[in-house]
């Protein structure tokens, strides 16, 4: 082979190099799905008595959900209204004594307050009542249900996880060195496996200190260790799943299929 011949090859092989890494492109971010569940359960513990849906369920806002146990909370609701109804009789009966000149007006004014008091506890009964049977907060896809009927659920304790589609985020770490191209209300596009085309996602949220603190001298290396959590909220989150690995490509001109 000549000398120039060997100069040709090297210049060709060069080329290609060079070509095979623009096609590579910039790396995507990688993140994943996340969502911020709505948990629906009782204010007091008792009995799962009934369950309208399962998991993979879709519900609308207002619909029957589920209920629990109720017998105490009606004992409470009649003990109350047998209280008001025995502090009226006493109100009415001060009221005439007063009206007569017979009674006082402090006697009067005791029998008053003892009858507000017994009908805000009928209220509060009520209310408790009420409570034990509860809808759907808001539209959105069964994620989890943690008891079924038949089960005991503490205080507080949700029943069901409930997922609304405005609720899905993606979420991803920008290295320090780029995170002056990334702002509040960018538009990013994802892939992920599975999907058919990109989709497009909006930053709506920005971590203000990294996950990552180093030593407070900053060496060059130390810095590119510095990552910031970034959210970004789908235009489609119902093409994606919780849990979800996806791509990130912080311009659209980035993003290959």
């Amino acid at each position: 082979m000549t000398r120039a011949s060997r100069t040709f090859c090297v210049i060709a092989l060069l080329a290609a190099l060079g070509v095979a890494g623009c096609d590579e492109g910039p790396k995507p971010f990688q993140g994943w799905v996340e969502a911020d569940l709505i948990f629906v359960g009782p204010d007091e513990a008792g009995r799962v008595e009934t369950l309208t849906v399962r998991e993979g369920d879709q519900i609308e806002a207002g619909k029957p959900l589920l209920s629990v146990d109720a017998d105490l909370q009606k004992a409470d609701v009649s003990a109350a209204e047998a209280t008001l109804a025995n502090a009226r009789q006493v109100f009415q009966r001060a009221e005439m004594l007063l009206k007569s000149a017979t009674g006082t007006q402090r006697d009067f004014d005791a029998a008053q307050a003892a009858l507000r008091e017994a009908e805000a506890r009928v209220i509060s009964a009520k209310t408790r009542l009420a409570r034990r049977s509860l809808a759907s907060p808001v539209t959105g896809l069964v994620q989890k249900v943690y008891f079924r009927p038949g089960e005991m659920v503490a205080a507080g304790r949700p029943v069901v996880a409930i997922l609304p589609p405005g609720n899905v985020k993606i979420r991803f770490f920008v290295p320090e060195t780029g995170l002056a191209r990334v702002a509040y209300g960018d538009d990013v596009t994802v892939r992920c496996d599975g999907c058919t085309g990109l989709m497009s996602a909006k930053v709506s949220f920005i971590a203000s200190s990294a996950e990552y603190t180093p030593p407070v001298i900053f060496s060059l290396e130390e810095r590119s260790k510095l990552v910031y959590l970034v959210e970004a909220r789908p235009s489609e989150p119902q093409r994606l799943k919780v849990g979800q690995p996806v791509d990130v490509f912080l311009s659209a001109k980035e993003a290959k299929p």
